[in-house]
């Protein structure tokens, strides 16, 4: 589990919003919201759009994390926005038990018992190191194929799968009944199901159900859909390469990996490098025998340029007998590779006749196939390993700089040479042999990019490895070939036919090792066998352009979710859909054979229409159904009348109404609308989805429809693991962020197909924005917040209105493109944000009419993630149905103008507010000797047209952009334009810095707004109508608006239309303490500065300032005392704190007499009252 970044203070807050998630889903349950029923054919209800979402079942190994429940929140947050579009939806959820890993888990903790007792007492385990993996040669592919193993983050530091149980919170009297794979079945899925449903997931868990034979009406679907396959000619037996565990005996797919997952086969040239007799010592008895050293490579057209052969001394070696009498010479690990494929006499076992060193086999003569050096020589190499190819290297210094680098060793090095009994003839004279013409680096590559990076040994390791970067991929694209027979022709083109000679005239075999190193489940390092199995013939023409057809249609919602699709479509060929070990349903035609589990999960969508008919909602079906039938009655025949429209009615004793009722749910739902993924099974079952569905029903109309990929999800920045403590289940993070807290961190966590950041600052954070706008609609219907009552007619409710609209609109865009992120951007941060706005920019209260509208709206708009607050909220505004039955709002008219006046608004005072914090800076930094009093006032000038200098500087500026394609040229272009005009050269100092500003605003509002030459609003007028505001945000007495002209010439000539500028006063004032008598209120007593006429709201305005929790003016009474000098030194009456106190009247304002120090109160009429500097203020 993740730790917490800081300690929470108190969790009263989470608290209450699991409470009210509590209820709202008790509420949900009673109402069976989320149960789904297909309408009959022919009725009204058969016409509403329906909107079918899947999610690839997970694994029930054990509890969700939060990976699955990132993926499975893009359906989640899908789902309740088709719901408020109209849409018919159905969100079921299937529960994965297919396959090794149960089994295999069940099965350790049975050894584990057996070999170390109940409870276990495990030996102390030294750790293990990995090594990392070295590859001599580049791979060149095109294949999108996910290299995540899961596994390692998983499992943590777990050294036995009892320690793994322990891990997960079960005590040693449960975990012996995991010994037992059917109790996997009966443990993991309820959890499954009970954390899902605390999420508040939308899914209609009557049609719930696990996989297996275990589950006997899933068991006979999958029967019928392999029956369906095979009769097409897709499921085909023979002869095939495979990821293969010996100790399992069986392919091991990706889902039967501990580690590996998407690593396939790599197909290697294995070079035959003949040994010339005499042979030594430890080889002498074979004299007579043919011997090869083999070297895996993946260059064979580069073998016209070898000059030696490479071994490490201290490795390890075998001489063993192949199936045609020839000894191969290798290490042990790729002689068990070849001993799966057919290469040694007897399937899985190696004839070994020697063992060997490295040392053993230095400085032996090689007869070499297709070099022009009749004899090389086995040489010393130290980077060699042993987990990649088999331990021999051959090499070609022309063109790899790994190879040029080392031979230039040896011959540099006579001391290297000795030690390992290397004699010069077997060096000195082998030079790089041209083979391959190679633009900017010549006929000899190697050799060019190890001068040019100036290489020095072969221990240059990251120089080499830019060297092989340099000169691989552009040898193998853009190399000509040098050699005869084959002069001229690209590398791309020759490298099959080359390797195609050597295997005919018996100078090389083909052979093939995984990519790298997998793991299976049992433990067992796995290796590529070829053995008879069934098989889905991937590659098939015929089938493959047909999935091509179904993608196209398919919407991605990303391209590089489609490119990966059409990278695998490329590669991807036959696919193993059997094994013998594990969970599954047996192939029907051939019981021996499990069928594995991503080839038995490709069309269970399929079933989901039926499930609640055929299981009522228990997950293995065992409770039977309601309409009676029976898992033996679902035959072939019954199946292919569920799904195919024009199959005949089955000889069956199940009423032909009943499976009309089946039929008709899956002709309503299908095709699948959107299926969500992680972006790793792209390669493999989202590709299978595409094709079976393609297999099974010819009809495109029952194509899935879309497809959506997303990464993987980072935890706080750094990848989930165990191990590190950085992991966080679905339980843990609804307890401790809730159910909408942790929803909302998921929407923030990302988009596309990068991977996502949960961060846990955002998931608290988020617990805080829910209880607040919670807490704040509950004061708006206490009326705790006064509110403007009548229509909304001031400027600001109408932008308010517009910008509520907009927020509609785009949010909707959003959630339909299926981007929460800025879905969440749109319809809630940036929605509060203006909703903050308006009651900061409303001096005279918010509209009630306005805010109870934007309450139901941000309601709709933040629905789909955070569902239970909104169901809350929904209910307190006083709407009778839930939330789930509302629909979108509808967005009404946009006034662009009045919200690009208001932008105007708000982009001026923050302008005004840097301009005054320079102001009061530049005032501290002045010499004590000159005093720079805080200004009071600002006169703030907007200009009608820009000056003449600018006005001509943009037509110069549109006319160069609409010339250059509609962009800006360079800037010395544009001030080459500008200097030819005579009356631009005295502002040249400004020229460029104006120029920068308008560029700016081009990228920002667009080229059309940007160089108007007019603003498209009245600027004084939205400036003035917000006078108050101004002054009372830049916390000053008062602001004037004036049209630049009245300004100085500076003014003049800089300010522009969408750019005023302003002139900060300071008028002199007066003290007056202003008492608040009211007992117990928390209002303090004040000083503040009076100026000369100032108004009664001008001093509630300074008091408010002193008094933030004051937030209605209207609320604030100001009294004079009968007696100004006695007044206030009187104790007031607590009981009557008005005695000897007058109310004054909003139309009199404050005079005041800077040489006499005095302040009076004066009325219109003509009264005069002084105060004596002292005045009371009371709040009602």
């Amino acid at each position: 589990m993740s730790d917490f970044s800081s300690t929470r203070k108190g969790t009263y807050k989470l608290s209450a919003l699991q409470a009210i998630e509590e209820d709202v889903q008790k509420k949900w349950d009673e109402l069976k919201i989320f149960e789904e029923d297909a309408p009959l054919k022919g009725t009204p209800g058969w016409e509403q759009e329906k909107y079918f979402v899947t999610f690839p079942y997970p694994y029930m190994n054990g509890r969700l994390h939060l990976g699955h429940t990132y993926s499975l929140s893009k359906c989640e947050f899908a789902v309740g926005f088709q719901r408020l579009m109209g849409k018919k939806c159905l969100y079921p959820f299937g529960l994965h038990c297919t396959g090794m890993p149960i089994k295999a888990c069940a099965d350790k903790l049975k050894r584990e018992m057996e070999d170390f007792g109940f409870p276990p007492n495990f030996p102390e385990t030294e750790k293990v190191v990995v090594e990392e993996k070295n590859t001599k040669d580049p791979i060149i592919v095109d294949k999108s194929k996910s290299k995540k193993s899961k596994a390692a983050a998983k499992t943590g530091t777990a050294q036995y799968q009892w320690q793994i149980m322990r891990s997960l919170g079960l005590e040693n009297d449960e975990i012996k009944l995991f010994a037992d794979a059917e109790h996997w079945l009966k443990y993991f899925p309820a959890f499954a199901k009970k954390d899902l449903k605390r999420m508040g997931l939308k899914v209609d868990w009557r049609r719930t159900f696990y996989t297996t034979d275990a589950n006997p009406y899933y068991d006979s679907f999958v029967r019928w859909h392999f029956l369906t396959l095979k009769d097409k000619g897709k499921v085909k037996y023979g002869k095939r390469y495979t990821i293969f565990s010996p100790k399992d005996n069986q392919p091991c797919m990706d889902h039967d990996r501990q580690s590996g997952e998407g690593v396939g086969g790599q197909e290697y040239t294995l070079i035959k490098m003949k040994l010339l007799e005499p042979y030594p010592a430890k080889l002498s008895s074979l004299a007579g025998k043919k011997i090869f050293l083999v070297a895996a490579t993946l260059r064979p057209e580069t073998m016209f340029g070898q000059t030696n052969c490479w071994v490490h001394p201290d490795i390890k070696y075998i001489a063993y007998q192949m199936k045609n009498g020839e000894i191969f010479i290798s290490t042990h690990r790729a002689a068990r590779n070849m001993a799966y494929q057919e290469m040694t006499a007897t399937q899985g076992e190696i004839d070994i006749v020697a063992e060997l060193k490295g040392q053993d086999i230095m400085g032996l003569p090689l007869s070499a196939p297709l070099t022009c050096y009749q004899v090389i020589y086995t040489l010393p190499m130290l980077t060699i390993k042993e987990d990649k190819g088999t331990g021999v290297v051959t090499s070609v210094p022309s063109d790899s700089p790994d190879d040029y680098a080392a031979l230039c060793d040896l011959k540099r090095k006579p001391l290297f040479r000795s030690k390992y009994n290397v004699q010069d003839k077997m060096v000195l004279p082998f030079e790089p042999v041209p083979i391959i013409e190679i633009p900017d680096f010549g006929n000899l590559s190697a050799v060019a990019a190890y001068d040019k990076l100036k290489i020095q040994s072969q221990n240059d390791k990251d120089k080499l490895a830019e060297a092989k970067e340099m000169v691989y991929l552009k040898g193998f694209y853009e190399g000509k070939m040098l050699v005869k027979g084959y002069e001229g022709q690209r590398v791309q083109d020759v490298k099959k036919p080359i390797q195609q000679q050597m295997v005919v005239n018996g100078g090389a075999v083909l052979y093939m090792e995984p990519e790298r190193k997998v793991m299976s489940r049992s433990a067992d390092e796995c290796l590529l066998a070829l053995c008879n199995q069934w098989y889905l013939d991937y590659g098939e023409e015929e089938w493959k352009e047909k999935t091509k057809q179904a993608l196209q249609q398919l919407n991605t919602y990303c391209d590089e979710t489609r490119r990966n699709f059409e990278a695998t479509l490329d590669w991807l060929k036959e696919h193993a859909c059997s094994r013998t070990y594990g969970l599954g349903t047996r192939l029907p035609w051939d019981q021996q054979w499990l069928i594995e589990s991503l080839s038995d999960s490709t069309i269970y969508m399929a079933y989901y229409t039926v499930a609640h008919l055929l299981q009522d909602g228990v997950f293995d079906g065992s409770a039977g159904n309601k309409l009676g039938i029976k898992a033996d009655q679902m035959t072939r025949e019954v199946w292919n009348f569920i799904y195919f429209h024009d199959a005949p009615f089955p000889d069956t004793q199940i009423p032909k109404q009943t499976l009309e009722k089946l039929r008709n749910e899956f002709m309503y739902w299908y095709p699948v609308d959107l299926r969500v993924s992680g972006k790793d099974l792209v390669p493999n079952h989202l590709t299978y989805f595409l094709y079976n569905h393609c297999a099974v029903w010819p009809d495109k109309e029952m194509w899935p429809r879309g497809v959506r990929a997303n990464g993987h999800l980072l935890l706080n920045s750094e990848k989930m693991s165990k191990s590190t403590g950085n992991f966080l289940t679905l339980s843990n993070a609804l307890d401790r962020f809730s159910a909408d807290g942790m929803r909302l961190a998921l929407a923030d966590a990302g988009d596309t197909v990068e991977d996502a950041n949960f961060v846990e600052k955002m998931a608290d954070a988020g617990i805080l924005r829910l209880y607040t706008w919670v807490e704040w609609v509950k004061e708006i219907l206490n009326n705790d917040i006064p509110l403007r009552e009548g229509p909304p007619s001031t400027f600001n409710d109408k932008v308010f209105m517009s910008e509520m609209n907009i927020a509609i609109k785009i949010t909707q865009v959003n959630y339909n493109d299926m981007m929460f992120k800025e879905a969440l951007k749109t319809g809630f941060f940036e929605f509060q944000l203006a909703r903050d706005k308006y009651r900061e920019l409303s001096m005279d209260g918010m509209n009630r009419e306005l805010i109870m509208k934007y309450i139901e709206v941000q309601t709709l708009l933040l629905a789909p993630i955070c569902p239970h607050i909104c169901e809350y909220v929904w209910g307190l505004i006083g709407k009778g149905n839930s939330i789930m039955y509302a629909k979108w709002p509808v967005g009404g008219e946009v006034d662009d103008t009045l919200v690009k006046s208001s932008e105007f608004l708000m982009d001026t005072v923050h302008d005004l507010r840097l301009r005054l914090k320079n102001r009061l800076l530049q005032a501290k930094s002045k010499s004590k000797k000159v005093s720079i009093e805080p200004p009071t006032h600002c006169i703030v000038y907007v200009a009608k047209n820009y000056p003449e200098w600018q006005k001509l500087t943009l037509q110069v500026l549109r006319q160069q952009y609409d010339a250059n394609g509609e962009s800006f040229p360079e800037n010395k272009i544009i001030i080459q334009e500008l200097k030819k005009h005579q009356e631009l050269k005295k502002y040249m100092k400004k020229l460029m810095p104006f120029v920068a500003s308008v560029k700016e605003l081009v990228n920002r509002n667009g080229v059309e707004q940007a160089l108007a030459l007019t603003s498209a609003f009245d600027e004084l007028t939205v400036l003035s109508n917000n006078i108050v505001y101004l002054a009372d945000t830049l916390e000053l007495d008062g602001v004037e608006v004036k049209f630049s002209n009245e300004g100085n010439t500076k003014v003049q000539e800089d300010c522009c239309p969408g750019h005023p500028l302003c002139e900060f006063i300071t008028l002199a004032s007066l003290d007056l303490s202003v008492l608040n008598p009211q007992p117990c209120s928390g209002f303090f007593s004040v000083h503040v500065p009076v100026r000369n006429n100032d108004s009664v709201a001008n001093i509630v305005s300074r008091i408010r300032k002193f008094n933030r929790h004051i937030k209605d003016s209207h609320r604030v009474q100001l009294y004079r005392f009968e007696d100004p000098v006695s007044g206030p030194r009187i104790i007031p009456d607590l009981n009557n704190t008005l005695t000897g106190k007058l109310l004054i009247d909003d139309s009199a304002v404050f005079a005041t007499d800077l040489e006499n120090k005095t302040i009076s109160v004066k009325y219109p009429g003509g009264g005069v009252f002084p105060t004596n500097g002292a005045i009371v203020f009371m709040v009602q």
